[in-house]
């Protein structure tokens, strides 16, 4: 994975050391992408738990417990990490749309497309990670205004001022390095 510089918090030094620690040499999604997904949470100080929910790697579709799952479009890991599970689930306001996603691309892929699907705003609790993968890896990049939704009002906001910062930053540094 190639490093690049960015006003790194102390948070996320130390959920970069813990994923090193834990990644496995599992076979299928290329384990670059699940730190990619779980650094950008951490950089953006958005909580996992609000994109995963974990499960045992043996339970059962029937055996989730969809009250603890969030309302919004979530993955279930059934196993104890992203690095270690070979088995995937998706929810949508509370109840599982699919039960045997094989890898966690497709998951995740899953997860992102029924924000379109269903005409989903992103949760505030998961804004950034979400526009920066919706920018940067779907390409999807409206002239104005975001899938998120303030609080306050029912107007959409502006580009996240902290998603184009990082894109700026990650541009900066290949334009020099290129």
């Amino acid at each position: 994975m190639t490093t690049v510089c960015v006003n790194k918090s102390k948070k996320f030094l130390q959920t970069y050391a813990r994923l090193l620690r834990i990644r496995g040499q599992q076979s299928g999604c290329s384990d670059d992408f699940k730190d990619m997904v779980l650094l950008l949470l951490s950089y953006f100080d958005e909580k996992e738990e609000s994109m995963f929910f974990y499960v045992e790697d043996t339970c059962l579709p029937e055996e989730v417990q969809l009250e603890q799952v969030p309302l919004t479009p979530a993955v279930i890991v059934c196993g104890q990490s992203c690095y270690s599970s070979t088995r995937y689930m998706l929810s949508l306001d509370r109840n599982l749309i699919n039960t045997n996603i094989s890898s966690f691309i497709s998951a995740l892929c899953l997860m992102f497309g029924s924000y379109y699907c269903f005409n989903i705003h992103y949760p505030s609790e998961l804004a950034s990670t979400l526009e920066f993968l919706q920018r940067c890896f779907f390409s999807i990049n409206p002239e104005k205004g975001t899938k998120v939704e303030n609080k306050n009002s029912k107007r959409r906001l502006t580009v996240n001022p902290r998603v184009i910062t990082l894109i700026q930053e990650l541009s900066d540094h290949e334009w020099r390095e290129g």
